[in-house]
């Protein structure tokens, strides 16, 4: 017996890159680091926020591309520059992946005591009708 993957199902016509959207978005590593939240604002509107302590806007970099919204941190390291009798608090670098949607775009992104908040949008879908003409052969 043959297991029907979701791209193969035969009544999901063009859906073949939903299933490689799933498995790339699995594959993305978790470490946790740096912890976020994602909230929902209204019907259209989420926001995610990413504890970035420690971070400036000039050690961060927000991209988007083919969907995947990247956010990366990389902080310099100056250690050689201070002595420290104990160091618990590791200049660390991150990169942090979400897929978008089809029609969701980032609206913003702030940074405001130690956290990143990057505002997206979903467009309102349009219902539109087409007619398919039936021609003889």
């Amino acid at each position: 017996m043959s297991k029907t993957t979701l791209g193969s199902h035969p009544f999901l016509l063009g859906f073949e890159q939903l299933e490689r959207l799933v498995e790339r978005t699995a594959k993305t590593g978790n470490d946790g680091y740096p912890p976020y939240n994602i909230e929902q604002k209204s019907d259209l509107s989420y926001r995610i926020t990413l504890a970035v302590a420690g971070f400036s806007d000039a050690d961060l970099s927000i991209t988007l591309e083919a969907r995947q919204l990247v956010i990366r941190g990389r902080q310099t390291d100056d250690s050689g520059e201070r002595v420290f009798l104990h160091r618990g608090i590791a200049a660390r670098q991150f990169q942090r992946s979400f897929v978008l949607a089809e029609g969701v775009d980032v609206t913003g992104a702030t940074l405001e005591n130690g956290l990143l908040h990057l505002d997206l949008e979903r467009s309102a879908p349009e219902t539109v009708v087409h007619t398919i003409p039936i021609t003889r052969s």
